[in-house]
């Protein structure tokens, strides 16, 4: 879905870190949440199907897979699609869910089956708008919307589960950097640049994308560009996403980072004056300075993850390789 955002150098060796730590403190932890939360919902949703019943159970499997969104590495680089395909640009997610309504396609009868569906179909943000958007969310228990909503419970519940067994492996690998046998990763300070550019490049992603894409421009602001808006995400996510990159940094060099922890601490404070929290006000100049406001909080925060975690453990940032220089 998007481009590695921050390319790092090695200029010395790390000084002090532990992979094994980040892996069994935060990620692990973060991808076992995730299934328990996709699971409750599964089971809430076949419970009762309706947006206002199942809500609350997808706010917590939103809320648990924050923790470890911005991890593109390992089994996340391709499953993690099937949990969140977004940004839409081309709005692939509205165009195959109403395919599938209109038709009233029997796939969502065949979980084997669901899982082959476009993964613009699935997910969290396919829940987004089943259980968000006004013109679909007011369906009954015994429509075919709510044969869908299951449908992309469940298939979420299956995809969480995966991720919790790959990760559980993929974390042996991480942790045997430069062990023989190991071609993925054959020095031990590759495994720590792979978590530190996780950390970094989410950071950026969350400043230039979940708040830079709905700000658009000044001129033209795009609000229904945001994150999961349908269901009050954005600023939510931005925090949520802020706090999930100041563990993995903690757990990672394992000791104090004052300035990065006073940095989250002004992300959260500029959050909470941000009015809107689906960020749907932004044609408001008031609104609009509030959430600069917060961006510019998010980039401050990654340049003190930078300069407190990254400089210590001898990386610095680079060029993006995509952008000429």
């Amino acid at each position: 879905m998007r481009h590695l955002a921050l390319t790092l150098a090695l200029v010395a060796s790390p000084a002090v870190a532990d992979v094994g730590h980040a892996t069994r403190e935060v990620i692990l932890p973060g991808f076992a949440r995730f299934a328990e939360a996709a699971d409750d919902l599964a089971a809430a949703a076949a419970d009762d199907c309706t947006a206002g019943a199942l809500l609350p159970a997808y706010q917590d499997a939103f809320d648990a897979w924050m923790t470890v969104a911005d991890l593109r590495l390992g089994p996340s680089e391709t499953a993690a699609l099937s949990v969140a395909f977004w940004p839409d640009d081309r709005g692939f997610t509205p165009r195959q869910l109403s395919t599938l309504i209109a038709a009233e396609d029997p796939v969502v009868a065949d979980p084997d089956a669901f899982a082959e569906v476009s993964v613009a179909a699935r997910g969290l943000f396919a829940l987004d708008m089943l259980l968000g958007d006004a013109d679909l969310s007011g369906y009954g228990t015994d429509s075919y919307t709510c044969a869908l909503v299951q449908a992309v419970a469940t298939d979420l519940a299956r995809t969480a589960a995966a991720l919790e067994a790959g990760w559980a492996d993929y974390a042996g690998v991480l942790e045997s950097a430069g062990a023989t046998g190991n071609a993925t990763f054959l020095a031990e300070d590759e495994a720590v640049r792979a978590i530190y550019t996780q950390i970094v490049s989410g950071l950026e992603f969350t400043a230039d994308t979940r708040l830079g894409r709905p700000m658009g421009t000044f001129e033209r602001p795009r609000p229904t560009r945001a994150e999961a808006w349908r269901t009050d995400r954005p600023v939510r996510d931005v925090v949520l996403a802020s706090e999930a990159a100041v563990a993995l940094a903690h757990a990672l060099v394992g000791g104090e980072l004052p300035a990065t922890d006073a940095a989250l601490a002004r992300v959260r404070q500029a959050a909470e004056r941000v009015g809107d929290p689906s960020l749907q006000d932004l044609d408001d100049p008031q609104a609009r300075l509030l959430v600069e406001v917060l961006q510019q909080a998010v980039r401050s925060l990654k340049a003190a993850i930078e300069g407190e975690v990254g400089a210590p453990l001898g990386i610095a940032p680079g060029f993006n390789s995509t952008d000429g220089d």
